[in-house]
Formats: structure tokens, C-alpha cells, sequence
């Protein structure tokens, strides 16, 4: 597995990648710069629309446009109106969204971290359809990254960044967590846990901040791959493609010199072996 460079897009903390296989589109983020980037694979398009503000997630939704969670609230998105807002996130003053996902029955997860990286104020949230307000269900960390849903429902994990912790969960079928457990464990010297996804046999990857690759879990919490990257701060993987078997990974530049980071902040894929799986959508 090789991965290559396939948007020099230089952003500085690129984030929250998601594929819409119904439409060719790879979707994400640059949080600081406050843009949302959207990649066609066939064909080679790109698409950037400014925000403004902190974009630190974009998933799909049930009435076709998009949710995006940005600063301490979540907005529905369609490129010819822009940004409408849906619901304020209740969360401790100074921290904001960072990463989402959607379960199967339409649930949005997603969690909130210090905006400083000093406080351990970072929660996992779950929105629900019809909710005044998304609840706090698990965390407690700085840099909370995740969360990611198994494909058969069973599973939530979420990440603890700093901790280098990836935590599993049993989702219940009303939305509830069973006690958390830690399903693996990753040394400073290879990096940082960031984002995480889920394969089709449930497999979960994970890219390393600082460590320049992304590796692979078995369910069992098993390694069974790596790839390394030409670029130092990976964020997070989206498995699409036409046959859900190409890994785009986002990429940060924030902090890094550009002259010895000449890819940094760019939008790479390579190949794997076991696809992924169509993302549920929020039901609005």
C-alpha cells in the first residue's frame, strides 16, 4: 500500500473526510481556515466553499444536503444556500466540535475538545433527531478524536489524543454506552491517535499525528497494517472510491515548516484490501 499525493490543497489543519458514493464526492474540511473542500475523483474536480468559522466535521443527512459541525454549534449545508443553523452544542466556553459520525439509525456522534489543548473539558455528544440540544455520553479528555461506529451497530470507539487511547463502547440499540474500554494503545513515539474509521469486516484505522502513517486494528484489537505517508500530520482516513477500496486521508501543515513539509496539508490515497462501508445519515 502506496499512498500518493492527489490535492496539493495546503490546508492547515485538514480534517473530517467523508465519501458520498451516490455522488463521487469526497468531502472535508480545513478547521483554521474555515473552508469546506469537496474532491471528484473521476474526472478531477475541486470545489472549495469559505465558511467562516471553525468546520471540524461534515456528514450526510437523510434530506440530501449536509451537517456540519463548526465552533460550538451544528449547521445543514447545501452549496447553493449555504450554511443554515440546526442546534447550539451546550458545551464548556473556549472548547468547540471536532470530529463526527452516524450510527445506523441516524444518530449524530461527535465529539468537543479545548480549543487551547489544555483543559480535559472534551466530550463525546449524540444528537438525536427531534433533540432540543446533543447530550454528553462519554470523554473527558483534552483532544477527543473519533467517534467511529462499527458496521454492524455494536460498536462505538472515540480516541483520547493525547492519552495515545483509542476507547471501545457497546452502543445500545436506544442510543445509550456501555462502560468504556480501552481497545488499544499507542506510544508517543509513533504518534498520535487521530481520526478513526471503520472497514466493512469492522476493522478500524487510525492515523498518527506526528507519526507520519496510518495503521489498521482487527476487531480484536489486533494490528494488522500500516502504511506510511509523506506527510507528518495525518488526520483522518475515509474508505471510497467506486469500490469503497480507496483510503483519502487529510492531512495538517499548521506548524510546520513548509520548505521541509512540502505536502503537508495535502489530500492523499492509497489502496486496501478490505473496503468500507456507505456512511448512515442523520435523520433530520
Amino acid at each position: 500500500m502506496k499512498a500518493e499525493l492527489v490535492w496539493s490543497v495546503g490546508a492547515r489543519l485538514g480534517e473530517g473526510p467523508l465519501w458520498v458514493p451516490e455522488r463521487g464526492w469526497l468531502w472535508f474540511v480545513d478547521i483554521k481556515q474555515g473552508v469546506l473542500h469537496r474532491f471528484t475523483p473521476e474526472g478531477g474536480a475541486r470545489n472549495s466553499f469559505p465558511l467562516g468559522g471553525q468546520p471540524s466535521f461534515v456528514v450526510a443527512a437523510d434530506d440530501g444536503g449536509l451537517v456540519i459541525g463548526s465552533d460550538l454549534q451544528l449547521f445543514g449545508f447545501r452549496p447553493e444556500t449555504g450554511l443554515t443553523p440546526l442546534v447550539a452544542v451546550p458545551a464548556t466556553p473556549g472548547d468547540r466540535t471536532n470530529d463526527g459520525c452516524v450510527d445506523r439509525a441516524g444518530r449524530l456522534w461527535f465529539g468537543t475538545m479545548h480549543d487551547g489543548e489544555r483543559d480535559a473539558t472534551g466530550r463525546i455528544w449524540c444528537y438525536r433527531h427531534g433533540a432540543a440540544a446533543p447530550e454528553p455520553l462519554a470523554g473527558g479528555c483534552v483532544i477527543t478524536n473519533g467517534p467511529a461506529v462499527s458496521p454492524d451497530g455494536a460498536w462505538l470507539y472515540h480516541v483520547d489524543t493525547l492519552a495515545g487511547i483509542i476507547w471501545r463502547h457497546a452502543l445500545h440499540d436506544d442510543g445509550g454506552l456501555g462502560p468504556g474500554t480501552r481497545f488499544a494503545e499507542i506510544a508517543p513515539s509513533e504518534g498520535h491517535p487521530d481520526g478513526i474509521v471503520c472497514d466493512a469486516e469492522g476493522g478500524l484505522w487510525v492515523a498518527l499525528w506526528g507519526g507520519a502513517a496510518a495503521v489498521r486494528y482487527s476487531p480484536a484489537g489486533q494490528r494488522t497494517d500500516r502504511v506510511a505517508l509523506p506527510c507528518a500530520q495525518p488526520t483522518k482516513l475515509a474508505l471510497g472510491g467506486r469500490d469503497l477500496r480507496t483510503a483519502y486521508v487529510t492531512s495538517a501543515a499548521i506548524g510546520l515548516d513548509p520548505a521541509a513539509h512540502p505536502h503537508a496539508g495535502g489530500l492523499f490515497a492509497f489502496e486496501v484490501a478490505v473496503p468500507g462501508f456507505a456512511a448512515p445519515k442523520v435523520a433530520l
